[in-house]
């Protein structure tokens, strides 16, 4: 499992850390882990010239440092910095031979704009996210060619990883030390970092992380796979309340999602129309209510609609959400909620949907473009006023549990071409699959955005996909991860 540490946790770690070594021996290893990786982007793309940005901390004394000995390892060095600067540091690139400028001036921005590689050492993650005036000046001078290495994180990000700079750093490469930071893994900053790469310079972190990941190891061991013992019924029956006469599909992929991963047994509560649809095509399926160890509600749900069956589905629906038994609320069935329930329950919207729901539940309008642009923050917000796990859907999936104080999991498993209709209609039936099986809401999220995301790739690997493409490939997925070697 990855996970990213908060910021003021590091810096505790360094700290402490510092105190037991001799002075300047962090620093080294972090500066011997940076010159590493710079040399290697170097030689594969055969470039010599590099030049690095340097702020007044202690980033732009690694990134300093580091350009003083790429230059003793015959590199073209050079580096341009802000009026403050750590000492040292300086004094090595002069000692080097490395060619310095100061400022923002004409020598500046041609020394940058030569760069084959950039070393941004601007901020670090004890700055404020936002790009000083100086700073920006020197990113327009980059060459659109220039591979960018961003050091611990890129300049003008927020740390936290709640907010997008775009006059930041968007950097093809970020090198962290030790641990990645809520930054590297979080929307909307994860897409500034590029490839992320630790450099491991022994520090040991207490408390708990902020952020966590699951990798495909971890799915194989999360996965519920079930014993000689187990039944249709010890394995979990799952209830979808989903689709109507004007939405046809939704149904059909969702209950087509839960049967190939893997539940005991799928109810299907539905109108005419669907319900035909999901008895042709998942005859594994059983019609009408009954006995559910969890519910997925909403996708495809028309709560206007005065169809056959409709009002009917539509009581199922509400009396789901006021059982006691695990959730799913996703699409319609978000507009059913309006207060807190007291059984395990995950929301999975959208950015719009996450916006509406706010809006309906809150004193003020909030726009899908603020939820966008400040995702954490707006699915924070959600869990505090449902009490829910909030599954925010995205090209980064973020699953905020319902517990304040649990660490927030970020999947970015979905190839981009996962943006298609009927794609959440999927998540939701793998979602409730693994909530009738038992997990709790937030993991079952993670785990199913994860499984998703492989699923969609294995479908049409590198193109166009359709969704119910991927509710059939979700077995072969989650089969294919229970193979990996332990």
């Amino acid at each position: 499992m990855m996970m990213a540490w908060p910021v003021d946790a590091v810096r505790d770690a360094e700290t402490a850390l510092m105190a037991s070594l001799p002075e300047g021996e962090l620093m080294s290893r972090a500066v011997a882990g940076l010159v590493e990786v710079a040399l290697a982007r170097l030689s594969e793309r055969a470039g010599r010239r590099v030049v690095a940005l340097v702020g007044p901390g202690n980033n732009g004394a690694d990134a300093l440092y580091a350009v003083a000995r790429l230059a003793a390892a015959g590199c073209n060095a050079a580096a341009v910095h802000a009026d403050a600067v750590h000492d040292g540091a300086l004094e090595a690139a002069h000692a080097a031979g490395v060619v310095v400028a100061r400022g923002t001036g004409a020598q500046a921005s041609g020394l940058v704009a030569e760069a084959d590689l950039v070393l941004d050492g601007i901020l670090g993650i004890g700055g404020r996210a936002g790009m000083p005036a100086w700073g920006r000046s020197w990113l327009e001078a980059v060459s659109d060619t220039a591979y960018v290495l961003s050091v611990d994180l890129p300049s003008g990000q927020d740390p936290a990883g709640e907010t997008l700079d775009p006059d930041g750093v968007f950097a093809d490469e970020t090198v962290t030390f030790s641990v990645a930071k809520p930054v590297h893994l979080l929307p909307p900053t994860e897409q500034a970092v590029g490839l992320l790469t630790v450099v491991d310079i022994g520090l040991t972190l207490a408390g708990s992380p902020a952020v966590r990941r699951l990798s495909h190891d971890d799915a194989a061991a999360s996965w519920p796979v079930p014993g000689p013992g187990d039944d249709k019924y010890s394995r979990g029956v799952l209830g979808i309340v989903a689709g109507g006469e004007n939405y046809t599909g939704a149904p059909l992929l969702a209950c087509t999602a839960a049967v190939t991963a893997g539940a005991g047994m799928v109810r299907y509560v539905g109108t005419p129309t669907p319900a035909s649809l999901v008895r042709a095509a998942v005859p594994e399926a059983v019609l009408g209510a009954g006995r559910v160890q969890a519910w997925v509600v909403g996708p495809g749900l028309d709560l206007t609609s005065r169809a056959k069956g409709a009002e009917a589905q539509r009581r199922t629906a509400r009396e789901a959400l006021a059982s006691e038994l695990p959730v799913v609320v996703d699409a319609g069935g978000l507009d059913l909620v309006s207060e807190a329930r007291s059984a395990a329950t995950l929301l999975t919207p959208h950015a719009g949907e996450c916006a509406r729901l706010l809006t309906r539940l809150g004193d003020h309008e909030v726009s899908r473009a603020e939820v966008e642009a400040a995702p954490l923050r707006h699915a924070r917000q959600l869990r505090d006023r449902t009490g829910a796990a909030v599954l925010l859907k995205g090209s980064t999936t973020l699953v905020v549990p319902a517990d304040p104080g649990a660490a927030v999991w970020s999947q970015a498993d979905a190839p981009a071409w996962l943006a298609t209709a009927g794609a959440g209609d999927v998540l939701a039936g793998i979602c409730g699959t693994l909530l009738a099986a038992g997990l709790p809401p937030d993991e079952a999220g993670a785990l199913a955005a994860l499984v998703h995301g492989l699923a969609g790739e294995r479908a049409n690997p590198g193109g166009p996909v359709r969704a119910l493409a991927v509710a059939q490939a979700v077995g072969e997925t989650v089969a294919a991860l229970l193979r990996r070697p332990r």
